[in-house]
C-alpha cells in the first residue's frame, strides 16, 4: 500500500519547503517512520547553494529541486516482499540519501543499520552522524599520553574530543571561532580551549606543546585556513585525521606534508562500502550506549516537521548551534 508523507524539497538556495509525496514500498526495499532528523553540515551547505559535483555518495543528481535529508532514523512500518534482513517493528538508523526530511522514507536495506540494543530513540535517529564521530574518535590513532588537537567544535568535534580524552590522551585542545561552543567542549572534558578570532592559534599551540606541536589533529572544521593550521602544528610525524567535508577548493600549503612524514588518516565512516559500516557502527555507538559519552548537550535545538523554514534559517544565521533537530509533529 502507498503511505503519503511530507518530504523537504529544496527548491533553490535557501528556498525549502514541504510537500505531499506518495511512497511505494518496492520488493526490496522497507518504509520506515522517522523518529528525530537532524541537520548535517552539509546541508548547511546545500541550503546555502553550494551543491558540489556528483560523487558515489550522491544517490541524486546534486541539482535544484534536491530531495534534501539523510540524517534520521526509526521504525519500520512496512517491508517489500524479498526484504527478510528487517521486519515491522524494528528500530533502525539511516545511512542513505533518501529524503529523510519527511515523516516517512523509503529505502533499500543495505542503506539502513540495525539500532544497537539500547541506544535511545533519539540517538537512533542521530545514529549516523553519532556513529560518523565516534568511529572517527576511536580510530584516529590517539595513543596514551598523547597531546591532541580537534579544530572544530561542532557535533562530530565534541564527540571526537571526548574519545580521545577517554582513550587516554594527556591533553586535548579544542579550537574553534565561538566561545559558546568552546565552552561546552571544556565542560564536556576538554583540556584547553582556543578561540581562534582572539588569538594567534599556532603560537599557543606551540607553548602549549613546549615547541614541539601535537601528537594528533583532527580537522572538523571544513575550511582552508583550519586544514592550514593542522599543517602547520603537528609534530614531526604527527597523524593528520581528515574528518570534515569540503565543499569548495582550496589552497594548501602541503610542503610539512612531505617533508615532516605526515601520517593522515581518513576515518569517514559513512563514505566506506556498507559492508564496511555494517561491521563498523555497533561497535563506535557502544560506548555512547554504556553513556561514557555526552551526546545530549549537542542537541541544542528542536523543531516540529512542519517548521523546517525555520530551523534551516537558525541554522544558516546561528553557528553556535550545534545539532538542529526535528520531529514530526
Amino acid at each position: 500500500m502507498a503511505i503519503m508523507t511530507r518530504a523537504a524539497t529544496l527548491r533553490g538556495p535557501r528556498d525549502i519547503v514541504l510537500e505531499e509525496k506518495k511512497l511505494v514500498c518496492g520488493d526490496e526495499q522497507v518504509i520506515v517512520k522517522n523518529h528525530i532528523i537532524g541537520i548535517c553540515g552539509s546541508d548547511k551547505s546545500f541550503y546555502r547553494g553550494q551543491l558540489p559535483p556528483k560523487t558515489a555518495e550522491f544517490r541524486h543528481e546534486p541539482k535544484f529541486p534536491f530531495p534534501l535529508g539523510h540524517e534520521s532514523g526509526g521504525t519500520i512500518v512496512e517491508v517489500g516482499s524479498k526484504v527478510t534482513d528487517y521486519k515491522v517493528g524494528d528500530k533502525v538508523i539511516a545511512f542513505g540519501w533518501n529524503n529523510n526530511y519527511a515523516d516517512f522514507f523509503v529505502t533499500p536495506t543495505w542503506q539502513l543499520q540495525p539500532a544497537p540494543e539500547g541506544l535511545e530513540m533519539d540517538f537512533i535517529g542521530l545514529g549516523e552522524p553519532i556513529a560518523c564521530a565516534m568511529h572517527s574518535g576511536l580510530h584516529c590513532g590517539v595513543q596514551l599520553g598523547d597531546t591532541v588537537l580537534v579544530l572544530g567544535a561542532g557535533f562530530a568535534g565534541q564527540i571526537v574530543a571526548q574519545c580521545a580524552k577517554r582513550k587516554g590522551a594527556a591533553c586535548v585542545i579544542v579550537a574553534d571561532i565561538l566561545d559558546g561552543k568552546l565552552e561546552l567542549a571544556k565542560k564536556l572534558g576538554a583540556d584547553h580551549v582556543l578561540n581562534l578570532t582572539k588569538i594567534d592559534a599556532a603560537k599557543e599551540i606551540f607553548a602549549l606543546t613546549n615547541g614541539k606541536g601535537v601528537d594528533v589533529v583532527v580537522e572538523a572544521a571544513g575550511s582552508e585556513s583550519s586544514f592550514n593550521l593542522a599543517s602547520e602544528v603537528l609534530r614531526h610525524n604527527g597523524k593528520f585525521v581528515f574528518y570534515s567535508w569540503v565543499t569548495q577548493p582550496v589552497t594548501l600549503n602541503i610542503s610539512r606534508w612531505h617533508d615532516d612524514g605526515l601520517q593522515f588518516i581518513n576515518t569517514c565512516l559513512v563514505h566506506h562500502s556498507w559492508r564496511e559500516r555494517y561491521v563498523w557502527t555497533p561497535e563506535a555507538l557502544r560506548p555512547v550506549v554504556q553513556k561514557m559519552v555526552d551526546i545530549r548537550p549537542l542537541i541544542t535545538n528542536e523543531f516540529p516537521l512542519s517548521q523546517i523554514r525555520e530551523g534551516f534559517e537558525l541554522a544558516d544565521k546561528d553557528d553556535a548551534a550545534i545539532k538542529i533537530v526535528f520531529r514530526p509533529d
